[in-house]
């Protein structure tokens, strides 16, 4: 074995090693009668068995049942509130709300942790300390606004947003009123293009794949172009973000001079970073959860329990694990390809992530 590759290695075991401590301590406050959560306090006693004396790794959250979807729609929602965190002031984050009554998550400072450790990833030279931004997504009921806003703000600057409703984009989509939609993402863009020419100095920002086209096409028309505005970091996510977008993306829409970072992140695990995209690996982007905080498995079609080989295609499980939040295996929407440990992030990563093939049909992307 290879330095680097031992090295490596010996990083990974101790990842494995911070997780199942991690497991253990938030094993032990959710359901733990003084600071547990109502819902999983209940679940406990339906059991037959104490998962404070049982679970002792990640491994052993397999002995939970499979995670149901709709144990996070409706209320009350004070059924997550962990009696450990009572009195706190408390955030609801939703959905998109595509399949029904949106899922919910109750939030008090995960959001603010999990942001302010992504900021940790970002090169001050082209997101400066002190720069203003521009938050050019969804609006409404979803975490993603705030948390840009406490990005921001821990960096030192002020965020500017637009209004957005993804749901209304979702509608006109599914109503097959493209005009209306060409309409709405005029007036979004019109919008962020009004911010920018204000002289707020703004520096950084926040998109998704497919505004971020529809930005800069509008610049170009008016003769001018994404840099010209004075951005220097654009912070990005959603599944759109294939190897060719991201080409595209880098080599046509911005240039030289303006960095682009894709993410994978939503309202249940927060944000999954990516290794640095670069040319010599064909643009393709691996992302990491926020280990321990989050924990990504790309697992078999056919048996959630079972972790597919690297390179091999399988379906995204998450599972988060704060002291505000504790959801185990919880099988997302997407699929992905299970990619090997990176020295940033000695642990799976997951590539190619894009809407899980089984919904896919079923499934309008919006503004991501």
């Amino acid at each position: 074995m290879s330095m680097v590759a031992s090295d490596l290695s010996q990083k990974a075991q101790e990842a494995k090693t911070k997780l199942d401590a991690h497991v253990r301590e938030i094993v032990e406050w959710h359901f733990s009668p003084e600071t547990g959560c109502p819902f999983w306090l209940d679940f406990a006693a339906k059991l037959g068995w104490d998962p404070r004396r049982e679970i002792r790794s990640f491994k052993d959250l397999k002995r939970f049942p499979p995670f149901e979807d709709e144990w996070l729609r409706g209320g009350p929602l004070q059924r997550w509130l962990p009696k450990g965190l009572a009195g706190k002031p408390l955030y609801v984050f939703e959905t998109g709300g595509t399949t029904g009554i949106p899922k919910s998550r109750l939030a008090i400072e995960d959001f603010r942790i999990d942001y302010e450790m992504f900021s940790q990833t970002l090169p001050d030279e082209y997101f400066p300390k002190g720069a203003n931004w521009l938050m050019l997504g969804p609006s409404g009921p979803r975490r993603l606004r705030l948390e840009v806003k406490h990005l921001c703000q821990h960096r030192g600057g002020i965020c500017f947003c637009v209004d957005l409703d993804p749901r209304w984009v979702i509608k006109l989509i599914k109503h097959g009123n493209m005009d209306g939609l060409e309409k709405y993402k005029a007036h979004v863009i019109e919008q962020a293009i009004t911010v920018l020419g204000a002289g707020h100095d703004i520096r950084c920002m926040f998109t998704t794949p497919k505004l971020l086209e529809a930005l800069a096409e509008e610049l170009e028309k008016r003769g001018t172009n994404v840099k010209a505005t004075g951005i220097t970091g654009i912070f990005a996510g959603g599944t759109e973000f294939t190897p060719q977008y991201t080409r595209f993306a880098v080599e046509e829409l911005l240039g030289e001079g303006v960095y682009l970072t894709p993410t994978y992140g939503n309202t249940l695990m927060g944000l999954a970073c990516s290794k640095p995209v670069s040319p010599a690996d064909g643009y393709k982007i691996t992302y990491f959860a926020p280990q321990p905080r989050a924990v990504i498995e790309v697992v078999s079609f056919d048996d959630a329990d079972k972790i597919v080989d690297y390179g091999q295609t399988g379906r995204v499980r998450l599972t988060t694990l704060t002291r505000e939040t504790f959801i185990p295996g919880f099988l997302e929407r997407d699929e992905g390809e299970r990619e090997k440990p990176y020295e940033k992030y000695p642990w799976d990563g997951v590539s190619g992530v894009r809407p899980f093939r089984e919904i896919a049909a079923q499934t309008t992307v919006g503004v991501y």
